[in-house]
């Protein structure tokens, strides 16, 4: 059963150029010259920039990342969201009304799409959201993504809460998270109470 909307108010050639050649021969004494920035190169490099520039991702590199146990539950919640609230978003009681699945993202590509994420459920007015991230059993280092997208969500003002989801979700390879309400929709919301409070005075 999903709760209401008003119990939630609280993403070799680009990286050394297109005229890099593998060394000649055996290449034991081999020197090769160094790589020429070409046009091109310089234009992919500025083209980068701006991207990062527009996108205005401040979220931070893995290496500011603490890695977490795959299993491990993630619970976050800023001060003032009700209990009721959070513990609602903890069993799941609350519409999923937009997802995200990062599986084979590399850091980077989720790094930039959790961003986008994040930003478009404000925009449209998305109170609760479902990240899958995976635990990341068997893999080098475990939970590799998981541990970003919790490091990651506590860097948003837009996150009120998250909470590791429920079994049907997707477990410990799922988050919850709450975000808070665009000026749009809480303008809506003030509406709706104003409106209610003068049809019970009337």
């Amino acid at each position: 059963m999903s709760a209401t909307d008003d119990d939630l108010d609280t993403q070799f050639g680009e990286l050394f150029g297109d005229d890099i050649e593998p060394l000649g021969g055996k290449g034991a004494n081999h020197i090769s010259k160094p790589a020429q920035v070409t046009p091109g190169v310089l234009q992919r490099r500025k083209s980068a920039q701006q991207e990062q520039v527009v996108e205005g991702n401040f979220l931070d590199p893995i290496s500011s990342i603490t890695q977490i146990d795959p299993h491990e539950f993630l619970e976050f919640a800023r001060p003032g969201v009700q209990y009721g609230v959070y513990k609602n978003l903890r069993m799941g009681k609350y519409e999923i009304q937009s997802r995200l699945d990062l599986h084979r993202h590399t850091v980077e590509q989720a790094r930039s799409a959790l961003f986008r994420f994040v930003d478009d459920c404000q925009k449209h007015g998305v109170r609760c959201g479902l990240v899958t991230h995976g635990k990341g059993i068997g893999l080098d280092q475990p939970a590799k993504l998981k541990s970003c997208v919790n490091h990651w969500l506590r860097q948003f003002d837009q996150v009120l809460a998250f909470h590791t989801a429920q079994k049907t979700h997707g477990g410990a390879g799922s988050t919850y998270v709450l975000i808070k309400k665009n000026r749009v929709a809480r303008q809506k919301t003030s509406d709706m109470l104003e409106q209610a409070r003068r049809s019970k005075h009337s």
